[in-house]
Order: structure tokens, then sequence, then C-alpha cells
């Protein structure tokens, strides 16, 4: 039996909106730009699906405008990210189990959000948290983001359909699931849409994550966590746990159920991460997948 490409759903390029005056997407993010103004956002971490709300708080300030501190955000300590981890865990079966057609209509629902009704608060964010300009963040957190969660849906819903070669008298099939563990996603501050994918696209293939977003893109990146939410995954398949970074590292790759790493940050950090994961081999329960991006 030969092999057929079938695509599974299509899916286009998000169109990059112009912002022109007097256009409804300028009135829009000019509200939401204005709704921010001299305001903190308070952020807790997120774990099992519950608001924990710590004692070790910190703040992100605009870049541009350093008396405006745009979040008030909690700290997870070592023993929070181990409680991350057991109720990533033990949503790990249920979640691996639900077929990829109803987690990628999750993603698939959440770049509508993205590109409808919640546009101008992700872009107000980014723009605000981030210091970028609204083409910068246009592309960033709206299309780059929408692209990323319609475009890795549409994969992995073809690579569902993707099964070895059949004869007449027997059929081969494959079954793909997610990794038997959990993956650490470490997002950078540069770039909202690849937060949401660091930690959605292992999701989405039905693993359980750990998301430790960047300090200085906490605001845009906790808007997209409850983008997500809103969108139907289920609370406890993504940790929130803004984060020491290196105490993160040091916590995630000590456990025996680490499994996988989606990274994008600096040369010495994913070498920081890359040796940890090395000397603690023997501790594993398999052999942890490690993807890096690095400036």
């Amino acid at each position: 039996r030969r092999w057929q490409h079938r695509p599974a759903i299509q899916v286009t390029n998000e169109p990059i909106l112009e912002f022109k005056p007097g256009s409804p997407e300028r009135a829009a993010l000019q509200k939401a730009l204005a709704d921010l103004k001299g305001k903190t956002e308070d952020i807790p971490c997120v774990i099992g699906g519950e608001e924990v709300w710590t004692p070790t708080v910190r703040y992100q300030l605009s870049p541009f405008n350093h008396a405006h501190k745009v979040a008030k955000y909690c700290y997870a300590s070592k023993e929070l990210i181990n409680k991350a981890i057991n109720a990533a865990l033990a949503a790990r079966k249920e979640w691996d189990l639900k077929p990829v057609q109803d987690r990628a209509q999750i993603f698939l629902k959440a770049a509508d959000m993205l590109s409808g009704p919640r546009r101008a608060e992700v872009l107000a964010k980014t723009m605000v948290g981030q210091g970028k300009t609204v083409i910068q963040a246009e592309i960033d957190a709206a299309a780059e983001l929408i692209d990323f969660f319609r475009f890795n849906a549409k994969y992995a819903l073809e690579l569902e359909q993707s099964q070895p070669l059949s004869v007449d008298i027997s059929t081969n099939s494959m079954v793909y699931r997610g990794l038997e563990g959990f993956v650490a996603a470490v997002s950078p501050f540069n770039f909202t849409a690849i937060g949401g994918n660091l930690a959605g696209a292992p999701a989405l293939m039905g693993n359980v994550v750990l998301w430790k977003p960047s300090d200085t893109a906490l605001l845009s990146s906790y808007a997209v966590y409850k983008i997500l939410l809103e969108a139907g995954l289920p609370p406890n398949v993504v940790q929130f746990v803004p984060s020491d970074g290196p105490e993160f590292g040091d916590t995630v790759t000590s456990s025996e159920h680490f499994c996988g790493l989606n990274f994008t940050g600096s040369v010495p950090t994913f070498k920081r991460l890359w040796k940890q994961v090395s000397e603690n081999l023997d501790r594993y329960r398999n052999f942890p997948r490690l993807a890096g991006g690095t400036g």
C-alpha cells in the first residue's frame, strides 16, 4: 500500500495588521494600552490548577519607564517546584490518552482568541512589558504565536495520520505518545511567541510541562497562559512556575522524572543545563530530550 499525504486541516499564516489611524485594531490597542497605564498586575505561581501566592516576590519593570512596575510576580521555591513536578506527573496519563484531535482543538481555539478578542491585550502587554513597537509586537505576540498554535496543530494531526506501510496479510500501525515524565520549558525575555510555543508544543503532543517564563516577560507570558486555560487546556497540564533560573534548573534536572527540556536563552545557561543533565543520567528513568535555541 502506497503512503499518501493527506492534509489534516487547512491553515494559513495570520495576516499582519497595520494599525492605521481610524482602524478598529488601532482603537482596540489604544484602549488596551490605556488600561495598563500606571497599573501593576499581580501574578501568582499556578500549580495543579491553583494559584499559589508565595512570600518571595519580584517586579517586572517597563524597559522604557522603570518607574512603572508592570507586574508583581511570585517566585516558586524548590519545594514548590517539586510540588509542580508532582502535579504534572499526576496529570500525565490522562492527558496523554486524550486524542490528538482533542488536544489540537484547544490550541486552534487559543489561536482564534489571539487573532480576535485577546489580540489587543497580548500586544499591549508585550509592548509595555518588553519595550516593543506596535509592529514588533504584532509580528511576535499575534502573528507568530497564532501561526505556532495553528501550524503545530496541523502538523500534529498529520503526524498521527502517518503510519508504517502494510501488506495484504498484515497491518502495521504506530501509536504516538507523550514522554514518560515531564518537560521543562524555559522561555526568553524577547519573544512572547517563543514562550507560548516552548510550553505549548510539548503539551500539544501529549506531554505535561513546567513553564518557567523569563522574569522580564512575565506580563505577556501570563496572559498567554491564561488564554490557553480559557481555550480548554486542563489546568494541571502546564504548571506556571516563575522562579530563580539556577534553582529551577537544579531542581528539574535532579528529578528522576525529568524527560525533556525546551529552551531558548543564552549559550552559558544552556551549557549549564546540558551539563547538569549529563551528570544526572544515572538517576533518570529515561534519556531526556534536550532542544535549545541560543543567541
